[in-house]
């Protein structure tokens, strides 16, 4: 698997993105600075990774969503390529038209850092094959605007569509308000594009590949999209 990481002015946690794919995925990665206007040849994956991209002046990812290397990300995204975008990339993602709705202030309105469980809705993609589907899994959270909200006709859509990837929930795997650390709607933690080629989610699974830091059930994420890849 070739994996391009985009490189933000802000950016922050682009090495464990590097250090889960070459790890984990065994995989071939190029650093993309924000300014190029082209993926390297052959990028099966863009990873977009966590951060404060800009400084999140204006909104979160907003100004990230307009550099020269979105349009190349987006043309990779329409070619049916692979692309991430975790936290700082998942807001990158919405701003940049490849994901619907938009991620707010959190519903309390501080920056949130933790450990967090979510359940997973779907295996059947190429971020998810390697979990079981409604395994509840625990990986961590660290945002300030991680609330995903959206109107009722694209809610609609995604939930009809099967296209919600992650839920937040408790350790026993109940969604509760309690158990949702941002107040995003209906739960979600992460939503894929309609043809399920694109990923973005708040909760960071790079950070928890070694049992060392927490546990390791980050990594079938990144299983899952190399044994995508090693596929096709």
């Amino acid at each position: 698997m070739k994996a391009a990481v985009i490189l933000f002015p802000g950016s922050n946690r682009e090495r464990d993105a590097l250090r889960a794919l070459a790890k984990i995925a065994n995989a071939e990665i190029s650093l993309v600075w924000h300014g190029e206007h082209s993926l390297p040849r052959g990028t099966d994956l863009a990873v977009l990774p966590g951060g404060f991209s800009y400084g999140d002046y204006l909104r979160c990812g907003a100004i990230a969503a307009r550099a020269p290397i979105m349009d190349a990300v987006r043309a990779h995204a329409a070619r049916g390529g692979l692309v991430l975008g975790i936290c700082n990339g998942f807001q990158i993602l919405v701003e940049a038209g490849l994901l619907p709705g938009v991620l707010m202030r959190n519903a309390n309105l501080r920056f949130v850092c933790r450990m967090q469980h979510l359940t997973v809705e779907r295996n059947d993609t190429p971020f998810a094959s390697h979990y079981a589907k409604g395994a509840n899994i625990k990986v961590a959270v660290a945002h300030g605007e991680g609330n995903f909200t959206a109107d009722a006709q694209t809610l609609d859509r995604l939930e009809g569509e099967g296209r919600v990837a992650f839920r937040y929930c408790d350790s026993r795997g109940v969604r509760n308000r309690e158990a949702n650390p941002n107040g995003s709607v209906h739960d979600i933690a992460g939503i894929y594009s309609q043809n399920f080629r694109v990923l973005g989610l708040m909760p960071h699974p790079e950070n928890l590949i070694d049992p060392l830091v927490g546990g390791t059930d980050g990594c079938s994420l990144f299983e899952s999209l190399a044994s995508c890849c090693k596929a096709a």
